[in-house]
């Protein structure tokens, strides 16, 4: 059975930083892309940023690029998401995705690419 446990999450003041970590389970982890997406209340889950099986390419949505950065470590069955600079607007709950694939240089970037999700984690940022 496959599980994403997300943590990290939590009260960061504007300018400040979180690293968010995804600890996957019940699956061959080095098969998977990896990916970040955010909600927030009444509006669609939207895409963070994506990382190959392999990690050797990232993908960032527009409003976090120079801020954010996505990484894995395969040994530990972990992804992560290093947020600095943060901004009122990254308050959200920050989910982790995951989809099994054969294609080493792909990064997915829409939610209905990913079969497995975590719980997610809440980010909020003060002004």
């Amino acid at each position: 059975q496959v599980q994403l446990v997300e943590s990290g999450g939590g009260l960061v003041q504007a300018g400040g930083s979180l690293r968010l970590s995804c600890a996957a389970s019940g699956l061959t982890f080095g098969s998977y892309a990896m990916g970040w997406f955010r909600q927030v209340p009444g509006k669609e889950r939207e895409f963070v940023a994506g990382i190959t099986r392999s990690g050797d390419y990232t993908d960032y949505a527009d409003s976090v690029k120079g801020r954010f950065s996505i990484s894995r470590d395969n040994a530990k069955n972990t992804v992560y998401l290093q947020m600095n600079s943060l901004e009122p607007e990254d308050t959200a709950v920050y989910f982790c995705a995951g989809r099994s694939t054969i294609y080493s240089g792909t990064v997915y970037t829409t939610a209905q690419q990913y079969n497995y999700w975590g719980q997610g984690t809440q980010v909020t940022v003060s002004s």
